[in-house]
């Protein structure tokens, strides 16, 4: 299954909760009228006497067969037949549209520019839901096109990569995802266990470095890690390895231990390299939804976050929190993931992205 199939698979909630809102609304309106389905009709139906024979050279254009339905395009231009459910767009239409917007954790504001794209040119025309769906994955993809960039590569090494989030998000999984991807790009990657106050992180980024081939740097449970953040770029110079992949702490219930963790470990790290670290991945969790924001805000504030990775999109009925994400911050979406997998982090598709979460085809 292609990662488009397999995120619009496994963003079902998402789309379907869109899905059946949109067809909530529009089923307030009612089918398209005949003439509506039929912009250009027979000869034979403008005649005063419609029993009359038809001689065959005034026989109508025959029309499409009875049952069939025409293609998305085919809706776009009018053709639909006249039982597709449509409703004539209106404020109290975009209202509704709006809210359904909303609790699929697209955020007031995010949901407000979108409406008011989708209103534009077309207030009083009579819209379908997949026309609808349309037009709102046109608008989630032009939000998000601008920060889809994958993680910037420089030629010096080792490239040095913080890894931040709160506990639970997934850092740890995403930190093995990447190491193995890298290393099956042609990259040396080596992984410092950075999160020393917990012994699960550790053992889990273990497993990841076996299965990728990844020496993976631990210390004593407790420790400093700053301390190790400065023997792992010894380790990684020494090696010649291309990037250095360092986990940290997620605490966020005090964050000035936080905070003075995180500044400690890049005060070392930059006594090694002035230039480092060259990227400070955020992770989040999609099922935490809007929380999703204010962790952004803390992290910009500690770490000076350069670019975000989403993960878990496969657990949630609310996957437009991304959507907000890059409306609110614009900071780059370097990848997403969707499952356990090692194929289920890839790079951010805009637009595959906004048809998965609507349900737009393909």
């Amino acid at each position: 299954m292609s990662f488009f199939g397999k995120l619009k698979d496994r963003l079902f909630k998402s789309s379907s909760r869109l899905d059946e809102g949109l067809s909530d609304i529009v089923g307030e309106g009612t089918p398209a009228p005949a003439a509506d389905a039929a912009p250009d009709p027979a000869p034979t139906l403008a005649t005063p006497a419609p029993a009359a024979p038809v001689p065959p050279a005034a026989a109508p254009v025959p029309s499409e067969p009875a049952g069939a339905r025409p293609g998305f395009f085919g809706r776009l231009f009018g053709r639909e037949e006249a039982d597709v459910p449509r409703r004539t767009l209106d404020d109290a239409m975009l209202e509704e549209i709006e809210d359904l917007l909303v609790a699929s954790d697209m955020g007031v504001d995010t949901a407000l520019r979108v409406t008011a794209n989708l209103a534009e040119g077309r207030m009083g025309r009579r819209l379908s839901v997949p026309e609808i769906k349309e037009i709102l994955a046109q608008e989630v993809a032009r939000i998000m096109e601008g920060v889809a960039r994958p993680m910037p590569l420089y030629p010096k090494t080792p490239q040095v990569v913080l890894v931040v989030g709160v506990n639970g998000s997934g850092k740890t999984t995403t930190i093995g995802k990447l190491a193995s991807q890298f290393r099956a790009a042609g990259k040396t990657v080596v992984i410092a266990a950075g999160d020393t106050f917990r012994a699960a992180a550790v053992e889990q980024l273990q497993v990841w470095g076996r299965r990728a081939g990844v020496p993976v740097l631990t210390a004593a449970q407790g420790s400093d890690p700053a301390s190790l953040a400065f023997d792992a770029m010894e380790r990684a110079a020494r090696d010649g390895a291309d990037l250095l992949l360092i986990d940290t702490a997620g605490r966020l219930q005090n964050r000035q231990d936080l905070m003075e963790e995180l500044a400690k470990i890049v005060r070392v790290i930059r006594k090694k390299d002035p230039s480092a670290p060259h990227n400070t991945l955020l992770v989040l969790d999609a099922t935490t939804g809007q929380n999703a924001l204010s962790q952004v805000e803390i992290f910009q504030k500690i770490a000076d976050v350069t670019g975000l990775v989403m993960t878990k999109l496969d657990g949630t009925a609310k996957g437009g929190v991304l959507v907000a994400l890059a409306d609110r911050f614009g900071l780059p979406i370097h990848a997403i993931g969707v499952g356990e997998q090692i194929d289920d982090l890839a790079p951010f598709d805009p637009e595959e992205f906004a048809r998965a979460l609507t349900g737009a085809d393909a």
